[in-house]
């Protein structure tokens, strides 16, 4: 189909030259262009095809890492409860059997392990809700990298100041500052129009302030403020 295409190209550019065709002698430049774009058609395909394979291969590459990354995550969850609680469980369990044939014989030494499996359960009760937490937080670091990535498949230039590793924040802050960036960077890549985006942290021992500024045309003027 190609080489059909070329040949009856050529023909008829060649026939409309040889009886001196006005339309053709006019738009010189315009046929030269459909000459060359008639010639490199199959370098044109053959990059396209390539351009999508290459694209395929990265979905699926992107793919696969999310999957590693959740299953390196479900272990390190089963580490973490095996680390944290398995060992304590199982002393809680030992000290148990323990004060159930100590009840007879020691009453008082029984008494002070009952005290000793409650201030262990109280611990691993703290540790599990600890454990739960940190699974269910988002970093402001980690979600500076999500927003980054948005931004840029948004064709929204993007600028950062101030350090996002937060050091005197604690986790639950994070994570209500990390909703309320996601927040406000998906109205400023739905409903502003902008062309670029700023976030700008400011820590202190005791505050933490988050701007976030653009160049677009949204609901009202001037920066937010988190």
């Amino acid at each position: 189909m190609y080489t059909i295409h070329l040949a009856m190209t050529l023909l008829a550019v060649y026939i409309g030259y040889m009886h001196a065709n006005s339309v053709l002698i006019e738009q010189a430049p315009f046929v030269f262009v459909c000459l060359i774009a008639a010639i490199l058609l199959p370098v044109t395909t053959y990059n396209r095809n390539k351009s999508e394979l290459l694209q395929g291969e990265l979905n699926d590459a992107n793919k696969r890492i999310s999957e590693l990354v959740k299953l390196e995550e479900r272990q390190r969850i089963a580490r973490d409860l095996h680390d944290t609680l398995g060992q304590k469980l199982a002393l809680i369990g030992l000290k148990s059997d323990l004060v159930a044939k100590l009840i007879r014989q020691n009453p008082g030494r029984a008494e002070a392990e009952i005290d000793d499996v409650r201030q262990t359960a109280r611990n691993v009760l703290k540790e599990l809700r600890e454990l739960v937490t940190q699974m269910r937080g988002t970093h402001v670091e980690d979600e500076i990298f999500r927003l980054r990535q948005i931004l840029k498949a948004a064709d929204i230039e993007f600028a950062l100041t101030g350090d996002p590793k937060l050091a005197n924040t604690s986790l639950l802050n994070e994570n209500v500052a990390s909703m309320c960036l996601k927040e406000a960077v998906t109205n400023v890549v739905k409903h502003s129009g902008a062309t670029t985006c700023a976030i700008d942290i400011e820590q202190t021992p005791s505050e933490l302030r988050i701007r976030v500024r653009d160049n677009g045309i949204g609901l009202g003027s001037g920066p937010s403020f988190l």
